[in-house]
């Protein structure tokens, strides 16, 4: 009892200044809610191709728990120095042939005449597969791009192409902080445009992680010109080592704020995979909020982030038709 008074003291005399600064700080209002009324945003999934039976198994596991989100299309990547191409074509045939999705087929220039790529887009076309994603594509690991003499300079030259090979739907590549080997931003900038113009129908964001890059990129597309979707790429993280590698190779940037999130949770993936939820439920969450009504989300053929981040954006499971 003797200490009672100290400590109801204590408790006074600190008690009013921390409310005074609780209460005199900047308020911020809750994010909107979605009405029933409102329709969910539209999503799309990348998936890469698998190297081993193992990992097969595992890409057929995301997409059968994905499936029933009844994404806009699902996209199948293509391997630096087009390393991955029979592995992308046999994975786009089988979703064809099994499942109700859409595909969308990789498609680089890197390595391959303009014969052998429309050739590859051909047999994409009949296959059933009517979505591109046109990209320049990465030389082999240590090589600098070059382009292929008698082959698709760029992508711009890629849709293009494609054009007139058949009537593909086609996506390109957006860089909201700038591609890395570009000369400038305008530059990397007047390149999308062209791509655009040359007959894309939308562009998707490399990933990024500080919401306001992703709508002052916006505010510049629109400056230029640009009237088609530049859907947001997003990147679920809970390898904050593997993101950085990656972030080097893409010019993404890696915010501090990022980094502190997974701080001394090397050896704890259930954790890293909950703060990973979290951080990307809140940037689409943002991003919806700022009136972004379409997602692209890269799952490294791990389907329980972007499941779960679905579902909070309105996106529920439906039987297919």
């Amino acid at each position: 009892m003797d200490g009672l008074p100290n400590d109801s003291t204590a408790t006074e005399a600190t008690t009013p200044r921390t409310l005074e600064r609780w209460l005199t700080g900047a308020r911020f209002a809750a994010l909107p809610a979605r009405s029933a009324t409102q329709p969910p945003p539209l999503l799309s999934f990348e998936f890469f191709p698998p190297k081993t039976e193992a990992l097969e198994q595992q890409l057929w596991t995301c997409i059968e728990r994905l499936e029933p989100l009844r994404p806009r299309f699902v996209s199948v990547t293509y391997g630096a120095g087009g390393s991955t191409r029979q592995r992308t074509h046999a994975t786009v045939a089988r979703i064809v042939r099994e499942t109700g999705l859409l595909p969308a087929a990789h498609l680089t220039c890197v390595g391959a005449t303009r014969e052998e790529v429309d050739k590859v887009a051909r047999q994409y076309w009949e296959a059933g597969v009517r979505h591109i994603v046109a990209l320049r594509g990465d030389a082999p690991a240590g090589e600098n791009y070059q382009p292929h003499p008698n082959g698709y300079s760029f992508a711009v030259d890629l849709v293009a192409g494609l054009k007139r090979v058949a009537p593909f739907e086609i996506s390109v590549a957006a860089y909201p902080e700038v591609h890395p080997q570009a000369s400038s931003r305008m530059t990397d900038l007047d390149n999308l445009k062209r791509k655009l113009d040359a007959g894309a129908n939308r562009a998707i964001t490399n990933f990024f992680f500080d919401t306001t890059v992703y709508l002052r990129f916006l505010d510049l597309c629109l400056a230029a010109g640009i009237a088609a979707p530049v859907v947001p790429g997003i990147m679920p993280v809970t390898n904050v080592a593997g993101l950085r590698r990656m972030s080097a190779l893409s010019g993404a940037s890696v915010p501090e704020w990022l980094g502190h999130m997974f701080d001394g949770l090397d050896d704890d993936l259930e954790t890293r995979r909950i703060v990973a939820a979290v951080v990307a439920a809140e940037q689409v969450r943002l991003l919806q909020a700022n009136g972004v009504d379409e997602f692209h989300f890269y799952t490294l053929n791990r389907p329980e982030l972007t499941y779960a981040i679905a579902h909070i954006l309105g996106v529920r499971p439906r039987k297919a038709e």
